[in-house]
């Protein structure tokens, strides 16, 4: 790739040149991710359900679902699919298996939605917390959180077995193994690319729009209640007192916008890319950069990792069990060898 990236010639297009380099990121970023991201998925999904970070049962309910849900990813993207097209031939994990591209397409998918939604779930639900008082006590329990990510998972699923029927189980490119091949006859083209079409703008621009609007509505709502209270407690000076309300609201609202402002810059390139994409042949006429497809890849699989670092710095008790954790297997080690 090096040889594409500085070479002299005018044919050769900036967006190339960028891709490549990209590319070349992506064969050492990868792996690098798989060995961090794995094992710092499931120390917080640990750290989680143990229930001692100071959150609530609800709050510890979505987190974890979240953490789960982009572990899958990880295995299902990074590990299964994005690292073995760089160092092995892909048959050799799907030569006996027939369905084996279809299989995978349908979990990969569904993963994908479920992180994806299970943000988008736990912005609702923190909006209602913090904005609708009456709803809380209804909507805010630790079972409706179960229903609700229980009915995302089976709704995910059910959409996702369209992948099933689209590909054509096996893993190829011309006569080389290399991608998994969509079927050219399958049903009516013109029916799959609305399908497509809708699938992409469903997850994740649908979902964009929704965590972007919400945390609007949510952080002007904490705004507005926290100067109405400050002058109705302090009409005169204007100075208030400690507010045990306020400061569990202004909590709230910090870990909400940690975990979707997260979601919002990291997605922002694969979902401007793949709104683009569907809506070029309409609207611009333009196709997108190859290299916002790639950086899009790059930062979306980012994401899976990054919660845990943004825990770790804004809340104390969870950095606090995360040291409990690591610490412990250390001392039985050194137990031992004493």
């Amino acid at each position: 790739m090096v040889p594409y990236i500085f070479a002299h010639d005018e044919r050769i297009t900036v967006d190339f040149r960028v891709t490549n380099v990209l590319f070349t990121i992506q064969v050492i970023f990868f792996p690098v991710l798989g060995i961090i991201a794995l094992p710092v998925n499931m120390v917080t999904i640990f750290v989680l359900s143990r229930g001692k970070c100071g959150l609530s049962r609800v709050v510890t309910c979505y987190l974890v679902a979240m953490a789960v849900a982009d572990l899958l990813v990880l295995i299902l993207d990074l590990i299964l699919s994005k690292i073995p097209l760089m160092y092995v031939p892909i048959d050799v994990f799907f030569r006996s298996m027939t369905k084996g591209c279809n299989i995978h397409a349908v979990l990969l998918y569904t993963a994908t939605d479920c992180s994806v939604w299970f943000t988008v779930t736990f912005t609702f639900d923190r909006f209602v917390a913090i904005c609708c008082q009456k709803l809380k006590s209804k909507y805010c329990t630790e079972k409706t959180a179960v229903v609700v990510l229980g009915t995302v998972s089976a709704i995910g699923f059910l959409k996702n077995i369209y992948w099933y029927f689209r590909l054509s189980g096996y893993y190829t490119w011309i006569a080389v193994p290399f991608i998994c091949r969509g079927r050219v006859h399958y049903l009516n083209l013109f029916i799959a690319t609305q399908f497509e079409l809708f699938y992409y703008i469903l997850t994740p621009v649908f979902p964009f729009v929704l965590v972007l609007l919400t945390n609007c509505f949510t952080a002007r709502h904490v705004l507005v209640t926290s100067r109405a209270r400050r002058r109705l407690s302090f009409p005169g000076n204007g100075q208030s007192a400690r507010d045990p309300e306020m400061e569990k609201r202004r909590k709230s609202l910090v870990l909400l916008l940690i975990v979707s402002g997260n979601f919002i810059l990291l997605w922002a390139p694969f979902t401007v890319y793949s709104a683009w994409n569907r809506l070029y042949a309409f609207v611009t006429y333009v196709r997108p950069p190859d290299s916002l497809r790639e950086l899009g890849a790059i930062l979306q699989l980012l994401s899976c990792c990054t919660n845990t670092a943004l825990y770790t710095v804004t809340q104390t008790k969870f950095r606090e069990q995360l040291k409990n954790v690591v610490k412990s297997p250390l001392s039985l080690m050194f137990v031992k060898n004493s």
